[in-house]
């Protein structure tokens, strides 16, 4: 029996693999972990607020352990949260940590050496799901989600604040990942099986924020567009 804590983004990813996990009585969850900006007090890339991911925490049924970070972290101030907070779940007999992941080869293997150096095991749930598989299984399963922050170069702003349904994934433009696995866009999971009751939320304003550091392969007005979910 695996005992494991889920690394909660707030978003479909995270939902889906909640719930595959509630569906394997291999794994007891002893609770959710979720990396914050310590300056903005929000989720980590998807830019949700702390008191929107405490009301998801509450009608998902879990404890959430809050991972603060900096704005910009480098590799080693992250790390240095990652295994503080993974001593933490040592001493709540946590055993295995649980990860969204879909196909992204490099980032496995850097979140398991990561995580081995801790002590601990490593679990994918949806790993090499197909996009159709998990297009089907969001639709059919009854999940709700709205992209929450997209790369203004990829998408733009006409795709803030989109509901994630059959028309959504038709009209992606060639290129985009249809789940976003790329980071070209993150959303806010508010309904589905995983949750007690739907999240009750309001959208407000759109925020751009550029790449801290220009990349030679990216436009120069590149950054991310946040929808502030209240």
């Amino acid at each position: 029996m695996k005992k494991a804590v889920l690394f909660w983004s707030g978003g479909k990813d995270s939902a889906m693999a909640l719930h595959r996990l509630k569906q394997n009585p291999q794994v007891e969850i002893m609770g959710l972990v979720t990396t914050l900006n310590s300056d903005f007090k929000r989720i980590s890339m998807h830019g949700i607020a702390e008191k929107v991911l405490d009301r998801q925490a509450e009608q998902l049924g879990f404890p959430v352990i809050k991972m603060w970070v900096s704005n910009q972290p480098d590799n080693y101030s992250y790390e240095a949260s990652f295994l503080k907070t993974c001593t933490q779940l040592v001493e709540m007999d946590v055993d295995t940590l649980v990860f969204g992941d879909i196909f992204l080869e490099d980032l496995r293997i850097y979140r398991e050496d990561l995580t081995t150096k801790a002590g601990l095991k490593t679990y994918f749930p949806l790993w090499k799901s197909s996009s159709v598989e998990l297009q089907k299984e969001l639709s059919e399963g009854g999940f709700e989600a709205i992209t929450c922050c997209v790369q203004s170069d990829k998408l733009g702003k006409d795709w803030i604040g989109k509901q994630l349904n059959p028309e959504f994934f038709m009209k992606l433009p060639p290129g985009i990942d249809p789940f976003g696995e790329n980071g070209e866009f993150h959303t806010f999971c508010y309904n589905g099986p995983v949750f007690r009751n739907p999240i009750t939320y309001e959208t407000g304003e759109v925020v751009f924020k550029p790449l801290q550091i220009k990349q030679t392969d990216r436009a120069e007005d590149a950054g991310f567009l946040y929808l502030d979910i209240i």
